[in-house]
């Protein structure tokens, strides 16, 4: 299975992206590329929707730690949403869950990321 990001301006500033299949050794490398390509253009709020993520392993998880480390050192956040499944698990298992303010399903947690 192939993995793929994408990502869009957010209504009321910040960008979303979008994860799709497995995020793993192989893969993780991309979601950091992109995620170093938005903070170096001055992004600080970043929304990762994983509604179409399948699968996540420990490279992943670490993928979403180095970037709300990149984001937070400037003053800003990374949230994860969308997560079902073995990717919800994983999240909740590792704590990760508590650290990222995750919403399994919230339109925008912009509102609730400064608390």
């Amino acid at each position: 299975m192939t993995f793929t990001v994408t990502y869009a301006d957010r209504h009321g500033g910040g960008t979303r992206l979008r994860l799709a299949g497995e995020l793993d050794l192989s893969s993780a490398p991309e979601l950091n590329a992109v995620i170093d390509r938005l903070v170096d253009g001055g992004e600080r709020r970043l929304l990762v929707d994983l509604t179409e993520l399948v699968f996540c392993d420990s490279t992943g998880i670490a993928a979403f730690v180095r970037g709300d480390n990149r984001v937070a050192a400037d003053g800003g956040w990374l949230r994860v949403t969308g997560a079902s499944g073995r990717v919800d698990r994983v999240l909740q298992v590792t704590g990760l869950a508590d650290v990222l303010r995750y919403e399994p399903d919230i339109a925008d947690p912009a509102a609730r990321a400064a608390g």
